[in-house]
């Protein structure tokens, strides 16, 4: 947790209301989302017991398993679900746009939009996680054949919770996790996960203290649980007995059907008041504008959606149990070089979040006093245009003459530190910077690319520039301390065989 957002939740606690800890948006959100409020057996390994899902608060559409135990009721869930989910990605595939590839020499393609799956907590993430990983193995023919949509929606899981990794990537989103990036309450990060205490604290009835707000929401008589686990009182006072009355009427397809709607209405009203709040949450998010470089990660991820497509459409083979030693390692890397951009860009999108950088001294806001634009180096082979500036700021300054800074309202422009000085104001600190780059190729700066006496900048060693990709063995050359090369990624017999399934 960073200083600010520490002080933030002591604001909360203080004035009983979260307090916002961002000025923009900092994830995509779809015009069309499509939302998925699970709910799973307790006691039962990821076994479904019921979902709400649809793309509007009045469309929703009720999956239930009135016996979850039942391993041919789990898989006509599943067929049901991916009967709503495949046709909803399909959907996002109709048009294309074509993206200029090795400096504008070559094109590729992506489609205009991707899917976006919204769950009430990471603890859905989990469920689609899992329930992938369930079903994409599973056999269209022989033992226990599925549907064919089955392996297809299992596929679809896997690809989606595995981009819920990547930082910044808005495919899979868990609202709990997008609204505390957004807001700080006075509540711990665990009881956060819980939404309806969430979204007490950020909008609390008038008058209400947010911790009072919260504790009223967390009655599951009030406020039942988001899923995918059930509140434990719920499952023995009603969910059994409405099961085990389905259970028993097996003989009687009439009171079965009775029995079968019942249980229908039971879960309804378990799901509902979480499905209104996953809606209210997204009325939340979409009252903050998008942050100036969310456009870019919905790109990144559009591109991933469309080569995923595209392996699909190919045949390529479902995902592996487990990754091999060199995937693994592209895809650890692959994350740590996502991890430090989406900080960076968090930071250059937002003041709030660039203020946590001022107060560990990786950056400052000062007031430009002093301005040399035309200035020009000869002391190399040919003259260069290189300005300088001074700065006052009241922050504190920790970085050393010679280091290079950035300023998030000309990313492109290299500012090197030239001094650090005190000046006769103890609270003030004068910093000379000489700049390069953003400025064209002639000795003379375009007009706005140097800054003005009087313009308020920030500074940070913080950088947006080109981070290169680590070197690894091609996979046919894994060594053998790292178990050789793997095999062609086609999936054996045992691949679908887990043993909480």
């Amino acid at each position: 947790m960073s200083t600010l957002t520490a002080l933030a939740r002591a604001q909360a606690v203080a004035s009983g209301v979260a307090q916002p800890i961002a000025t923009v948006r900092h994830l995509h959100l779809s015009e069309q989302p499509l939302v998925l409020v699970p709910l799973a057996m307790a006691g039962e390994a990821n076994a479904p017991l019921a979902a709400l899902v649809g793309t509007a608060p009045d469309r929703a559409q009720l999956l239930i398993v009135p016996q979850p135990r039942n391993r041919d009721q789990r898989f006509a869930f599943t067929t049901e679900l991916a009967s709503i989910l495949v046709p909803y990605l399909d959907g996002r595939r109709g048009v294309a746009e074509a993206v200029p590839v090795d400096r504008g020499k070559d094109v590729r393609y992506r489609y205009v939009d991707a899917p976006q799956i919204l769950v009430p907590n990471p603890a859905g993430v989990t469920f689609v996680r899992l329930l992938g990983r369930s079903t994409r193995f599973r056999r269209t023919d022989g033992d226990y054949p599925v549907d064919a949509s089955v392996p297809l929606l299992g596929r679809w899981l896997s690809f989606l919770a595995d981009r819920a990794e990547h930082p910044g990537s808005s495919l899979l989103l868990a609202l709990t996790d997008a609204l505390t990036l957004h807001w700080a309450t006075g509540q711990s990060a665990v009881e956060d996960n819980h939404l309806a205490a969430l979204l007490a604290w950020i909008t609390p009835p008038a008058g209400v203290p947010g911790a009072v707000a919260a504790e009223a929401a967390e009655d599951p008589a009030v406020c039942p649980p988001a899923g995918p686990a059930t509140d434990p009182d719920f499952d023995n006072r009603q969910l059994a007995p409405a099961i085990a009355a389905y259970q028993a009427a097996a003989d009687d397809p009439v009171a079965q059907q009775r029995a079968r709607a019942a249980l229908a209405d039971l879960l309804r009203g378990q799901l509902e008041p979480t499905w209104q709040l996953m809606w209210q949450a997204v009325d939340l998010l979409r009252s903050k504008p998008a942050g100036a470089r969310v456009a870019d990660r919905w790109a990144a991820d559009r591109d991933a959606f469309t080569d995923y497509a595209a392996y699909v459409d190919e045949g390529g083979h479902p995902q592996a149990r487990r990754d091999g030693a060199v995937a693994a390692a592209h895809r650890l890397h692959r994350l740590e070089r996502a991890l430090t951009t989406y900080a960076v860009q968090r930071a250059y999108d937002d003041p709030l979040v660039m203020a946590d950088h001022r107060l560990t001294g990786e950056a400052f806001v000062g007031e430009v006093t002093l301005a040399a634009p035309t200035r020009v180096d000869d002391s190399g082979k040919r003259p260069v245009l290189r300005p300088r500036i001074m700065l006052h700021t009241t922050d504190p300054v920790l970085v050393r003459p010679g280091a290079s800074l950035y300023s998030p309202t000309r990313p492109n422009q290299k500012a090197r530190v030239v001094f650090v000085n005190p000046t006769a104001d103890v609270e003030k600190t004068e910093v000379v910077l000489e700049l390069s780059g953003g400025m064209g190729r002639s000795l003379t700066p375009p007009p706005g690319s140097v800054p003005e006496v009087g313009e308020r900048l920030c500074y940070t060693t913080l950088s947006e520039g080109f981070m290169p990709s680590g070197a690894f063995p091609a996979r046919e050359e894994t060594p053998w301390t790292h178990g050789g090369p793997p095999g062609d990624g086609a999936p054996a017999e045992e691949d679908a065989v887990e043993e909480w399934n």
